[in-house]
């Protein structure tokens, strides 16, 4: 199986390019071009259809993120009380935690798009409001912090 060692990291990679590269264009460039839009009945909807495409576009590969950064640390052996080990656990809880919070995210998207359905404007911007202030930058740096614990455990 070290045969195929460097396109398992190949995929841990673009996983990480993939659903952190995405949140970033999504909150610093799309984010800011849908507040041009004036009618809230549109920009809710407009809103509903990007973050519902992204949240499609990297659920596969937060799947694939976690089986290869599974199959790394096991073939690695990063196991016991080393420096390497604590650093694969904690890289290990910020997926996790960003897991989580992707999960909130889809979960209030979900309950915008209920109350955008039923022509409740305001709850659905209530909803939507937390994804762009809190859960996507906090993602975000979560996701740059474990990139960097990446590197840290390729003696970058």
């Amino acid at each position: 199986m070290e045969g195929y060692l460097i396109y398992i990291i190949f995929f841990h990679i673009l996983g990480a390019i993939i659903w952190i590269g995405g949140m970033v264009v999504i909150r610093l460039a799309v984010h800011p071009a849908l507040q041009n839009i004036g009618d809230d009945h549109i920009r809710i909807a407009r809103t509903l259809e990007v973050t519902g495409r992204l949240f499609m576009v990297v659920l596969p590969f937060i799947i694939i993120l976690l089986a290869t950064g599974l199959y790394l640390a096991h073939l690695f052996g990063f196991r016991g009380h080393t420096k390497l080990s604590t650093i694969v656990h904690v890289k290990e809880s910020i997926w996790l935690l960003m897991t989580l919070n992707y999960g909130l995210m889809v979960w209030l998207r979900f309950k915008a798009q209920d109350a955008y359905l039923k022509s409740n404007i305001m709850v659905a911007k209530k909803m939507l409001a937390p994804i762009s202030k809190y859960l996507l930058p906090l993602n975000i740096f979560l996701g740059m912090l474990a990139i960097f614990f990446g590197l840290v455990l390729r003696g970058f």
